[in-house]
């Protein structure tokens, strides 16, 4: 079955930004002058997503706005003569149909995915973390879309981490299908190193068939008062095959500064209209460190 639908959660506080997300949503921070979460739909029309939905919160008004019409500022620039700009201020609110709901309570990243149940109904669908910019030749969940149409089950997209990083990560464990694909047998929520069951960790991208609907209803909200989507995907496992994909590509945490002052950067050194001054002021830079 297509996979025509994609969730992005964007409900969470974005306190690893603060001051700067206390009244803005952290995932409108631009890099260089386009806001995370752009990246991110624009990978999923990429990759022929038809329609997405956006699970938002308090405070978030400035995702929808920026996904609409705004007919005074199109009237404005075009009253000025700024056709590159109108171009792409009309290009933004039509590029995909946006849906939005409200995560009206923080319980979690597998709550917030249940919350798009009546949405997408019966049929396979994406899930994207806003936080999670993939550049790469081919979109990233296109890559992991011809996995899931060859073996007709939830794939999820991984890469491989230090150590010492596990932490920050699920982590699966699993047996080689092919070079880059796994067939997995567990996955853990941020383990320790020491007790990780490998150093494949996953990234905030996930095709799921329908049932992870039913598994999240089963996991419940655990002791910290959250729903896991790990938890879930541990159930969904005791049901159906579910694939690890190691995709090709540049990964951006762009909800750490560190990823997010790496994506800035690099994404500018790409840009044909940026990467020539500005690789010659870093080398300027570089001189007086």
């Amino acid at each position: 079955m297509k996979v025509r639908k994609a969730v992005i959660p964007a409900a969470g506080l974005g306190t690893r930004f603060l001051p700067a997300t206390k009244a803005s949503p952290k995932e409108m921070l631009p890099v260089v002058d386009k806001p995370v979460i752009q990246y991110v739909v624009e990978e999923a029309v990429a990759a022929g997503i038809e329609s997405v939905l956006l699970v938002t919160g308090r405070g978030k008004d400035a995702i929808e706005n920026h996904f609409d019409v705004s007919a005074e500022l199109e009237a404005f620039l075009e009253s000025r003569g700024k056709r590159e700009e109108l171009a792409q201020v009309r290009a933004i609110a039509s590029m995909v149909e946006v849906t939005y709901v409200r995560q009206k309570e923080a319980l979690g990243l597998g709550h917030a995915v249940l919350c798009a149940r009546t949405w997408a109904g019966r049929e396979p669908f994406a899930v994207f973390l806003g936080d999670d910019i993939v550049v790469a030749p081919e979109p990233c969940i296109g890559q992991m879309l011809r996995v899931f149409e060859a073996r007709g089950a939830s794939v999820l997209g991984v890469m491989e981490v230090a150590r010492d990083q596990t932490r920050k990560y699920g982590i699966v464990a699993g047996e080689a299908v092919d070079d880059r694909t796994l067939r997995i047998t567990g996955i853990v929520e941020k383990p320790a190193p020491e007790k990780a069951p490998s150093t494949t960790a996953v990234i905030g991208r996930y095709l799921f068939t329908p049932e992870i609907f039913d598994e999240l209803e089963r996991t419940g909200a655990d002791g910290s008062g959250e729903i896991q989507l790990t938890s879930a995907i541990q159930g969904l496992l005791r049901r159906q095959s579910v694939y690890a994909y190691r995709f090709e590509g540049r990964r951006y945490d762009a909800g750490d500064k560190q990823g997010f002052l790496e994506a800035t950067v690099e994404t500018a050194l790409a840009r044909e209209d940026l990467g020539g001054p500005f690789r010659e002021y870093l080398k300027r830079l570089a001189k007086t460190l």
